[in-house]
């Protein structure tokens, strides 16, 4: 009898596991799921373009390309910098370093406060002087003008560029053709063959300056750090190009 009712037992068992709507079928249907859900793949990624970028910023917001342009245009009309100055190539005009938000000054609330102003930062090669024009974006109008000597703000590309052309005509830029020659086997002539990145040459952070660099500080003087496009860097760190003079001398 006992072995009887262990049988009936077990086919009771085996019929309570295959019941449509039971616990059994319920755990059977979790599983398969889960396997589901491990054998699926995700499903591509995909890029969405940037939204739209607006005429005008708001606020503190970053300035907009549209009035990054319109700035830089208003601090160059109706003035006798564009007439006057020379840029880092020696033609009309001054060398545009860059254009950024103005800081809001402490005194300004409400509307004045509110304005959107930019300040485009310039320097005149022709008397070394850096010029920086504050334009208020909301009137068209620039409110301010400063003029700074023995001022260095960083370096722009075309500053670079024009630094990098200098020391590859230079006797002293014969070092950085070699090495650029044998990194490519290729001549360098220009600078648009390297990738270029470079600082302030500040003659407080050197021991000893030599004769030819000692006004620098007072002219805009350019260490520059030069790389094969896709290749190697080259060490040009002991030279530095004064493009007030257009110049370059050597550190010992």
């Amino acid at each position: 009898m006992a072995t009887v009712a262990l049988a009936t037992a077990g086919a009771a068992v085996a019929v309570g596991v295959g019941l449509p709507g039971g616990a059994g079928d319920e755990a059977g249907a979790a599983a398969r799921a889960g396997t589901a859900q491990q054998d699926a793949v995700a499903p591509e990624g995909t890029v969405e373009a940037a939204p739209e970028e607006g005429a005008k910023g708001v606020g503190r917001d970053p300035l907009t390309e549209a009035e990054i342009d319109r700035a830089e245009k208003i601090a160059v009309q109706n003035n006798n910098l564009r007439r006057t100055a020379r840029d880092v190539e020696g033609d009309r005009g001054p060398q545009h370093l860059s254009t950024n938000l103005t800081e809001t000054e402490p005194g300004l609330s409400g509307a004045a406060a509110a304005q959107r102003r930019a300040d485009v930062v310039s320097y005149d090669y022709k008397s070394d002087t850096v010029v920086t024009k504050t334009v208020n974006l909301d009137t068209g109008k620039v409110e301010d003008t400063r003029n700074d000597k023995g001022v260095q703000p960083p370096p722009s590309q075309g500053e670079l560029a024009e630094a990098a052309d200098l020391l590859i005509a230079n006797r002293l830029g014969a070092d950085l053709k070699a090495d650029y020659k044998d990194a490519t086997g290729k001549q360098l002539t220009k600078a648009g063959q390297l990738q270029l990145s470079g600082m302030i040459f500040r003659k407080e952070t050197v021991a000893r300056v030599p004769a030819d660099l000692t006004d620098c500080g007072k002219h805009r003087c350019l260490r520059v750090v030069a790389k094969v496009t896709n290749g190697p860097w080259i060490d040009t760190r002991a030279l530095v190009v004064d493009l007030s003079d257009r110049t370059v001398g050597r550190l010992s």
